[in-house]
């Protein structure tokens, strides 16, 4: 697998790259690293453990539990539970670490462990980095009764829930609601939370297998909820990953309501009611240049970080903001949630629409979505983006030709050998032309 953490845990095939010896290792050596940083307080360590729906969360799950518990730490398992509940959980049992197995929108083979720290906050890269380099060491096994004990928490979901519907300013009766669950972790707590609020809720992909999640459903594949919505009349739909972490949504017409256009409704709605910190929100560099002048209209700074909502969470902690989020839907509101929250962002947006008897796409039309075009350019030299001279003056150039009215991004990715060419321009014409140019270039330039 290479360097074992990503940017957002460690993640891989399941059964071939995250095994169950993986798991208990990890386990162990987080629980090591936690310990030793002072974590645990000189008292007897307690976790949280959750996952989504995978059939293979299943195995990974025991693997989890059994490394934790072998340890010296006692286990609370949730069960399936979103990602954004697993975090809160950690919080409110006070539990002095917290797991999450899901590989979030990834195909069903895949699957991932996120460690999550005190408080329900993920863990910083140098604990990361520790928890690598302690992985098959040696160690003193505890004995006796110095092992872990394992228990299930069956509140937990309920707890999550009522926490959701206590940031509600309002009801939602008379509100008719798709949601996709994507046949992940939130297909029990989305559902329960709308009807507790008062809406109408016709779920789709809402009964998990374990082999069905993501399939052709929630936030990837959004043409599931944009029928549903148009042909059952519904005000508006949500659709979520399979870790619930992040939230896309469809207005009334079945248009797609994206990251962008949900994180300007939600800026826009704080300030107005006084409470977006330093009257800044936090996006990233793949935001389109639409929202950055929607926002700078309304008198907001936007603080760019790059691709990732850990570089979200880092700059809010960093700042004291109060709302940042992603194009792809991950929404983070500080005052409620240590993460990104699916179920959260559509109650919010729900709210905003029924106390301001407004729809969707009016709330959605406060900014315009420039025509963005992203190109991912394989088998090149993707440092070569960030200083060769060809490539950035074929940049420059593109800049400058377009000057006010547009944007390019040249991107390596953080896991594959491309670079990801984003343009955006006044026409999706113009947009294509100027991003094929430039993946030209690209692939001319920095062939290996």
């Amino acid at each position: 697998m290479g360097r074992i953490f990503g940017t957002d845990g460690v993640r891989g095939l399941a059964n071939r790259d995250l095994t169950a010896e993986l798991a208990v290792d990890l386990s162990v050596a987080a629980a090591h690293v936690l310990g030793e940083a002072g974590a645990f307080a000189d008292q007897r360590p307690t976790a949280v453990v959750a996952r989504d729906t995978r059939a293979s969360g299943e195995f990974l799950e025991a693997a989890v539990v059994a490394g934790l518990a072998s340890a010296g730490v006692d286990v609370h398992r949730l069960g399936v539970v979103p990602t954004p509940g697993a975090a809160y959980l950690t919080a409110l049992l006070e539990a002095d670490m917290g797991v999450m197995i899901s590989a979030s929108h990834n195909p069903m083979p895949d699957n991932g462990i996120k460690f999550l720290a005190r408080g329900g906050v993920k863990l910083d890269d140098a604990i990361e980095a520790a928890i690598e380099q302690r992985l098959h060491e040696a160690w003193d096994r505890p004995t006796g009764a110095d092992v872990g004990r394992v228990g299930d928490s069956h509140a937990g979901l309920g707890a999550y829930v009522r926490h959701l519907l206590d940031t509600l300013p309002i009801r939602l009766d008379g509100l008719r609601v798709v949601l996709d669950c994507a046949n992940g972790a939130t297909y029990e707590a989305a559902p329960d939370a709308f009807e507790r609020a008062g809406a109408e809720v016709i779920a789709i992909h809402a009964a998990p297998d374990g082999l069905n999640i993501n399939e052709a459903c929630g936030s990837t594949h959004l043409d599931d909820v944009r029928r549903v919505v148009v042909e059952r009349g519904a005000d508006v739909g949500f659709a979520f990953d399979g870790d619930a972490d992040r939230c896309l949504a469809v207005d009334q017409n079945g248009e797609v309501v994206d990251g962008d256009q949900i994180l300007a409704i939600l800026a826009l709605r704080a300030k107005r009611e006084g409470r977006l910190v330093d009257d800044t929100v936090v996006a990233t560099v793949m935001s389109n240049l639409g929202f950055t002048q929607a926002m700078e209209a309304a008198g907001i700074t936007v603080r760019r970080t790059a691709v990732g909502d850990r570089y979200v969470l880092e700059a809010m902690r960093e700042g004291g903001y109060s709302l940042g989020g992603e194009q792809s839907g991950h929404v983070i509101m500080s005052r409620y949630a240590t993460t990104g929250d699916g179920t959260l962002t559509a109650l919010q947006l729900a709210a905003e629409m029924a106390s301001t008897g407004r729809t969707m796409s009016e709330l959605a039309a406060v900014m315009e979505r420039l025509p963005q075009v992203l190109l991912n350019v394989g088998g090149v030299d993707r440092e070569g983006a960030k200083h060769h001279e060809v490539v950035l003056a074929e940049v420059a150039a593109a800049e400058a030709k377009l000057g006010d009215n547009g944007r390019v991004l040249l991107r390596p990715s953080g896991t594959e050998q491309l670079v990801r060419v984003m343009v955006e321009a006044p026409t999706a014409a113009q947009a294509h032309e100027i991003a094929e140019h430039l993946a030209g270039v690209v692939r001319t330039t920095l062939a290996l």
